[in-house]
């Protein structure tokens, strides 16, 4: 392992968090209720989406749920780019079905809209209130994330994204609080997972692992997180994309996304995801794909940063770069990136992803985006000092 950032952190002091307990593996989603039991927990609000109800997900897991004589009420109506309206909404719920714990059961959103409940029922006010860093001072109830994709490792962190429907921002609440008790990744619940969403959260896992592991915050820790993240995905992504019944892809893929959200929970991430969360906020553009078109124009501009952990990550996503000097080793790593991005199907571009789901990306409106990313938390952790003119620029060649 190279040692040019995390020697930087020697003898200082670092934090790591993590759920208390993580459960992996086929047929892991049967424990639910003696988790929830274990730590508190007698009537849960079971927060999830549409998709997941369409799927058959939610019958499976409140199947487990009544065989287990639990009581439990069920908020279903979670949004891609989940809002503060859904937060109020779920929270209406959990208070007037009198619910003393929560079940997150989804992706990024439906953890996302939960771990919004979990700040109102334990700390009250409005979930805005909360955006920043550690802005909790109590407890949140039980808490159980169960996971149904490879990619957000929201079921393990303590990031809380929200839309600000005012605003048209993405609020990024970061607060340990706000970590899961217990996090539950069971591959058989991701079987179903159509092959556009399994590249674009695959890819949305990539972006934490690469942001991390250039992250100004990275330890040696995160370090070894964020290089077993990108080795498995280089492994198994593909494979996933391509059948989505290979049961060994799926596993691979639950820990790949999982070591990736224990690097970037602790390491933080850089000006992918402050710019992406714009796009998402403004367009309600999803993440994953967001993501996977910034990250190879955000690493181009920050590879000289460090090119030696460049260097790295190409070797880790397949390349090979012995006898390369070290900016051709760096180069090496974008085109990793993008051969990956094209061989699980990402559009080339933000218009083309914009036209995907409906949307007009317009340059128009990259000054707004601009000035927004770059007071995004996430900004603060990019290797590289990133001007107001180098986002637009990067918005714009992404286009």
């Amino acid at each position: 392992m190279s040692t040019d950032i995390k020697s930087m952190h020697m003898g200082q002091v670092t934090s790591f968090f993590i759920p208390n307990v993580t459960l992996v593996g086929e047929g892991c989603s049967g424990d639910i209720p003696a988790r929830l039991q274990s730590i508190g927990g007698k009537k849960p609000l079971v927060v999830t989406d549409q998709g997941i109800v369409k799927a058959g997900i939610l019958q499976r897991i409140t199947d487990i749920l009544d065989a287990a004589k639990l009581s439990y009420a069920v908020y279903d109506k979670t949004v891609p780019n989940p809002t503060d309206n859904n937060v109020d909404e779920a929270f209406a719920v959990y208070k007037e079905e009198q619910c003393d714990s929560l079940i997150t059961l989804g992706g990024g959103s439906s953890h996302d809209c939960g771990k919004g409940v979990g700040f109102l029922a334990g700390n009250g006010g409005k979930i805005h209130d909360y955006e920043g860093l550690d802005k909790s001072s109590k407890p949140f109830p039980p808490y159980v994330a169960v996971n149904t994709t490879a990619g957000t490792a929201s079921e393990m962190t303590r990031f809380c994204i929200i839309t600000d429907t005012s605003r048209k921002v993405k609020m990024a609440i970061v607060d340990w609080r706000c970590t899961p008790s217990v996090a539950i990744d069971d591959p058989v619940l991701m079987m179903g997972m159509p092959p556009a969403l399994t590249a674009a959260t695959g890819m949305d896992a990539l972006t934490h692992a690469v942001e991390a592991y250039v992250s100004t915050a990275a330890t040696p820790m995160t370090d070894a997180c964020a290089e077993k993240a990108m080795e498995f995905i280089n492994r198994y992504l593909r494979r996933a994309v391509a059948n989505g019944e290979d049961k060994e892809a799926r596993e691979g893929m639950c820990y790949a996304q999982y070591l990736a959200g224990m690097a970037f929970n602790n390491a933080s991430l850089g000006h992918v995801h402050a710019m992406a969360h714009q796009l998402g906020g403004f367009y309600d553009l999803p993440h994953g794909e967001c993501n996977a078109i910034l990250l190879p124009h955000v690493c181009e501009y920050n590879r000289i940063s460090n090119r030696r952990r460049f260097g790295r990550i190409a070797r880790l996503l397949g390349e090979y770069p012995q006898g390369l000097s070290a900016d051709e080793a760096s180069r090496m790593a974008i085109r990793a990136i993008n051969i990956l991005s094209q061989d699980v199907g990402i559009p080339e571009g933000l218009v083309a992803l914009g036209r995907k789901y409906g949307k007009n990306v317009r340059e128009e409106d990259i000054p707004t985006m601009t000035a927004n990313a770059q007071k995004d938390a996430c900004a603060l952790t990019n290797p590289r000092l990133m001007t107001d003119a180098a986002v637009a620029a990067i918005y714009k060649a992404a286009m």
